[in-house]
């Protein structure tokens, strides 16, 4: 470095600013107290429901009041009386107990239970296998 020329030093301030502040830091409420401080004008938009859960129309609406005029009831199908009846007449003349004829068709004896005392939702799969573990027709005319 020696013998390159005179050393001379840059005492030019350089100066590093913050990046501007974004949407959000301009709604802080403390930038918001500080321009209102300082005499600037400030802009308040409200958006419409905002912040809210509510529909687009205030009162009730066609589907409302159709569901509330609706008195269907809606529930699962059951097992009719004579498949029960069907069931427990066949289980006997094979003399099966319920857990025996549940153990045959691979399920919990609980499901037979539930499909001799009527409190089944009628599953294909199931009568198919007890129609065939029992030999006798469950399903379809008699």
């Amino acid at each position: 470095m020696a013998g390159v020329g005179p050393m001379t030093q840059d005492w030019e301030p350089v100066v590093i600013r913050k990046k501007a502040p974004n949407s959000a830091a301009k709604r802080d409420e403390k930038t918001v107290n500080a321009a209102r401080r300082s005499g600037a004008d400030i802009e308040t938009v409200r958006k419409f429901n905002a912040g809210t859960n509510k529909a687009t129309s205030s009162g009730t609406s066609l589907n409302t009041k159709k569901l509330d005029d609706d008195t269907e009831n809606l529930t699962h199908e059951r097992v009719p009386t004579e498949l029960k009846k069907a069931i427990m007449q066949a289980r006997g003349e094979k003399k099966l107990t319920q857990s025996q004829l549940a153990q045959l068709i691979n399920e919990k004896p609980q499901v037979i239970q539930e499909y001799e005392s009527g409190k089944a939702i009628p599953n294909q799969q199931i009568l198919s296998k007890l129609e065939r573990a029992l030999g006798a027709k469950l399903r379809g005319k008699k």
